[in-house]
């Protein structure tokens, strides 16, 4: 099927991480369209959050995504060891939200970012870091508008490596989740978007797996990572080509199922 001035080639997986969403939607060809399934979802918190309350927790501030990022690459990111989530069991939530496959037994590859923000807790606990937290929250408070060298001039070598070992295995979980999925499926193309998808090492790290994995992967540009008018567009160009509209008395919902 062509899209633009690409060839877009089916099955699509489809990662859609953010602050609220940490998805894997597997999009299949139909005429000359697509329809959705959802084969993962987040158990917990989404990734986009626990970058946020890590960082708050650390006294980053708000947003936490992107100051994490830029602080990242400044720290030893094998310095902290964080295991990986173990998920055993099919989600509740699946039957009760209409989001189980038909078929029971395909694969699910969902995702926990709650045990790794409760394992970075622990560590600043276990390291006294409290006082050192408390005095860069009231410092970075003063700033209006902090630059990166004001974050490091508050930032000492055990936050670095505990910012860069955070994210490296946030990173490392999505990525291997998301491409033993898309192996699963034999899926010929790879789309990452939302919030999150706007971090460097993410990219980096999909960019260089999906390379040896022979996956093409594609990144919308960093403006259009986070929310805009162009992803509901999206969202809403199979219903047009399929003449599949909604009523007159249709009400608008914010927890409506993707299909």
């Amino acid at each position: 099927m062509t899209r633009g001035n690409r060839e877009l080639q089916f099955p699509v997986l489809a990662l859609v991480v953010s602050g609220g969403h940490t998805h894997l939607y597997l999009a299949s060809e139909k005429a000359e369209s697509w329809t959705y399934e959802n084969i993962g979802h987040t158990r917990d918190d989404a990734a986009g959050e626990a970058f946020d309350k890590v960082a708050k927790l650390l006294g980053l501030g708000y947003p936490g995504g992107p100051v994490i990022d830029r602080l990242a690459e400044h720290g030893d990111a094998r310095a902290v060891k964080f295991p990986p989530a173990n998920i055993k069991h099919r989600d509740r939530r699946d039957r009760k939200n209409g989001t189980a496959s038909a078929d029971e037994d395909r694969p699910r590859f969902d995702f926990s970012y709650s045990g790794i923000k409760t394992a970075v807790l622990r560590y600043v606990e276990a390291h006294n870091m409290r006082e050192a937290i408390e005095q860069r929250r009231r410092a970075l408070a003063s700033v209006a508008k902090p630059r990166l060298e004001d974050y490091l001039a508050h930032c000492d070598r055990l936050t670095l490596d505990l910012v860069a070992s955070f994210q490296r295995a946030l990173v490392e979980d999505l990525v291997q989740k998301t491409l033993a999925a898309a192996a699963a499926y034999d899926v010929a193309t790879l789309f990452v978007t939302g919030g999150v998808a706007a971090n460097q090492e993410l990219r980096k790290t999909f960019e260089s797996e999906g390379a040896q994995q022979g996956l093409p992967v594609y990144f919308p540009s960093r403006r259009l990572s986070t929310d805009n008018a162009a992803m509901i567009a999206a969202a809403a160009y199979p219903k047009f080509l399929a003449r599949d509209f909604a009523s007159m008395d249709f009400s608008a919902e914010a927890g409506l199922v993707l299909r």
